[in-house]
């Protein structure tokens, strides 16, 4: 029996891109990311996103506190998943929080047996969600493409990754 396998993209929204949050490193995996995607689609990987969502009370929430930039908020360009990279009919799991338990649950409820997570930022909701899907699948093989993803810094990038590696996150090239 072929193994079920579930590609994550996330947050790749025109806000992490080129908007509010956006940088340079973000800009230069979307190509990555892309192709990633398509090759996902083309050897018949469920393909999911998430997207960060806030609401325009978003600098009185504790994140709003602590990073005082409004992104992502309902209705705007920025919360939009930029060109080219979302697929016609793909779940999309909006989040107002870094990890995403909706998406845990679906992989979980699903039994997939491995579950990849490409996007940003790899220093919070990539690793958020990586370590919500190991709790929830434990059993199943989880990994993070480093070429596709891109962190605040490449230092905190680098730091998540390593995060991840040690909590049994298997890092790919």
């Amino acid at each position: 029996m072929p193994k079920k396998r579930l590609l994550v993209v996330v947050d790749m929204q025109n806000d992490f891109i080129d908007g509010a949050l956006g940088t340079e490193e973000a800009r230069e995996i979307v190509p990555k990311v892309k192709a990633r995607i398509e090759l996902a689609v083309g050897e018949g990987e469920t393909v999911v996103y998430t997207r960060d969502t806030h609401e325009e009370n978003y600098l009185n929430t504790q994140e709003g506190k602590n990073l005082p930039i409004p992104h992502c908020i309902r209705g705007t360009r920025g919360r939009e998943i930029a060109d080219g990279l979302y697929r016609d009919g793909s779940p999309i799991f909006d989040k107002n929080a870094f990890g995403s338990p909706a998406l845990a649950e679906y992989a979980e409820q699903n039994a997939f047996d491995s579950v990849e997570l490409i996007g940003v930022c790899t220093d919070i909701c990539v690793i958020s969600n990586a370590l919500l899907l190991k709790a929830f699948c434990p059993e199943a093989e989880i990994s993070v493409r480093a070429g596709c993803c891109a962190g605040i810094t490449p230092e905190s990038h680098a730091a998540a990754l390593s995060a991840m590696k040690a909590c049994q996150i298997r890092v790919l090239a």
